[in-house]
């Protein structure tokens, strides 16, 4: 089992820029697909963007394309999102997310989270 610790989060204003990190326990991380997600209050949580565990394949959903990026660094044990542009609409909670490589990284079934950590975007 891996274990994910999310930080990055704050208070932006609109068209701010913010990186999420997430970082990963275990010696495994490199055979994990990774993605991020998130949550407004009232809300479900959505899917945001995935990484294959290789980190040669990324997916967005069509809210944040353009505007986000994800990215790995498996010598650190370390997922990243970078967020640029920023919405109101933006503001959730955000989650780190992780599952075994053998499935599909762009399904949405992640098996692994982490805690959040609160992105709040002021207009």
């Amino acid at each position: 089992q891996v274990q994910l610790v999310e930080s990055g989060g704050g208070l932006v204003q609109t068209g701010d820029s913010l990186r999420l990190s997430c970082a990963a326990s275990g010696r495994t991380f490199n055979y994990y697909h990774m993605a991020w997600f998130r949550q407004a209050p009232g809300k479900e949580r959505e899917f945001v963007a995935a990484i294959r565990y290789s980190g040669g394949n990324t997916y967005y959903a069509d809210s944040v394309k353009g505007r986000f990026t994800i990215s790995r660094d498996n010598a650190k044990n370390t997922v990243y999102l970078q967020m640029n542009s920023l919405k109101p609409e933006d503001t959730a909670v955000y989650y780190c997310a992780a599952k075994w490589y053998t499935g599909n990284y762009y399904d949405g079934r992640y098996t692994n989270w982490g805690q959040g950590t609160q992105v709040t975007v002021s207009s």
